[in-house]
């Protein structure tokens, strides 16, 4: 019998491209071929995002244009997940939208897709509150992890690779939905990630990145608040691994020894991820979050007291309902004093669901589009001046992703300068290109 074949395509963030790979290794094992072209593909598996109104809209311009290919279509992921039966309904293009709990089950639901058969669309529901918080409670196989399979199988060759470190998040940001469609936070054990990652170095894997909703919990509900920091040590140990670099940091839950493992171990990129979102207190208040100017810039100075070179990057939403002129003035002024070597910034827009939606003083679309461009500019003159003080700087580069050790993978790039010999190489720092760097190989 012919074998089916299956394309994947992914979208959104690096959670997701691990549960594609997750998925891939689920098809392989079932007897499925796994091919690069959807226009070659009997199935076409789209791995939705449904963070924010755009990456929505990416989504299903994604899922229609698969739908004109000769193969059959299913949507998975994020957005599948939140949306399900309404988002079949609207999308009649689609042969199937199947959420997470569908995932263990897939390579056979795509067989009966694939033979004529009707298989029902996911219906929604809050996920919050079905995955247990307590170590006793749990499945000694992460069975609550939505959409976990835990085996996985490389799509890609580079020599960066993301790994999970927990699923969900138990934080009630008032403009995040996430917690309502990944459910609560739940960590994988040590020992999961540990041998996910060797096996990823076996693949020729070089830098692994450690992803999830919200990295400094990871542990909490395991009864380790401080699991992060023997994980980081243990990972920095692992034979073949030239770094491992930890995404998604809430400035509020930093910790003294978390702060001195990342800037100081060999092996750890000196690189903070954090998640500032915002820098006036009051706004931050709305948002139901923690913090503001004073105490972020506390703990950048707490970084750059260990390692001055370390690299910091956050993401920020400008136009959040209430948000005043002066709110924006304290933004722009943290982020000149910050300096800040990667910055993100959103206008807001209203998530069904959220609580934000419901908020006084709304702005007016345009008037959050003439902030985003004051702001964004900002950014750009500042990653810009952070990367020219980073001339004369000794920096490993992995050739084949073009990456210093200060730089992630939505960050800029390094150009280096010389005959590469091996897959990392040190440099020195040369020039620098808006937020990218120049670097003469030694």
């Amino acid at each position: 019998m012919t074998r089916p074949s299956v394309a994947i395509i992914t979208l959104g963030c690096a959670r997701n491209e691990v549960d594609s790979e997750e998925l891939a290794a689920d098809l392989a094992r079932d007897g499925w071929d796994l091919v690069p072209d959807p226009q070659d593909a009997d199935t076409v598996l789209v791995n939705t995002c449904g963070f924010i109104e755009a990456a929505k809209r990416d989504s299903i311009d994604v899922v229609l244009d698969a739908a004109e290919l000769p193969g059959k279509v299913v949507a998975v992921g994020c957005m599948a997940e939140r949306y399900g039966e309404q988002l079949q309904e609207s999308l009649p293009e689609a042969d199937a939208v199947l959420g997470f709990d569908a995932y263990r089950d897939l390579p056979r639901s795509l067989r009966k897709i694939l033979a004529g058969e009707h298989v029902p669309s996911h219906t929604p529901h809050d996920r919050r509150r079905l995955q247990p918080s307590a170590p006793v409670d749990r499945s000694a196989d992460l069975t609550v992890l939505p959409g976990h399979i835990g085996v996985r199988r490389r799509l890609s060759e580079g020599a960066v690779a993301s790994v999970k470190l927990a699923s969900g998040c138990d934080r009630r940001c008032t403009f995040c939905a996430i917690p309502s469609f990944r459910g609560a936070f739940v960590s994988r054990r040590p020992t999961e990630v540990i041998d996910e990652v060797a096996w990823l170095v076996d693949q020729g894997v070089l830098e692994v990145n450690l992803v999830s909703e919200n990295s400094t919990s990871y542990g909490k509900d395991l009864g380790d608040l401080r699991l992060l920091e023997s994980l980081l040590l243990d990972l920095a140990g692992t034979p073949g691994l030239e770094r491992v670099r930890v995404a998604y940091l809430q400035p509020a839950e930093m910790r003294p020894d978390l702060v001195r493992i990342i800037g100081s171990t060999v092996g750890v990129a000196p690189y903070f991820d954090l998640s500032f979102q915002h820098a006036s207190p009051e706004v931050l208040r709305r948002m139901r979050r923690f913090g503001g100017r004073d105490d972020f810039l506390a703990l950048i100075d707490q970084i750059r007291d260990v390692n001055p070179a370390a690299a910091i990057r956050s993401n920020f939403i400008v136009g959040f309902p209430g948000e005043t002129p002066a709110d924006v003035d304290v933004l722009v002024d943290f982020l000149n004093r910050a300096r800040l070597d990667a910055v993100g910034v959103f206008g807001y827009s209203d998530e069904e669901g959220t609580q934000a939606v419901d908020l006084p003083e709304h702005l007016d679309a345009d008037e959050i589009d003439v902030r985003v461009d004051l702001v964004a500019g900002v950014a750009d003159e500042v990653m810009g001046q952070r990367a020219a003080q980073r001339v004369g700087e000794s920096v490993r580069v992995l050739v084949d992703a073009g990456k210093t050790q200060f730089q992630g993978p939505e960050d800029g790039s390094t150009r280096l300068v010389g005959s590469a010999d091996a897959a990392v190489v040190v440099a020195r720092v040369v020039d620098s290109e808006g937020a990218d760097l120049v670097a003469e190989i030694s």
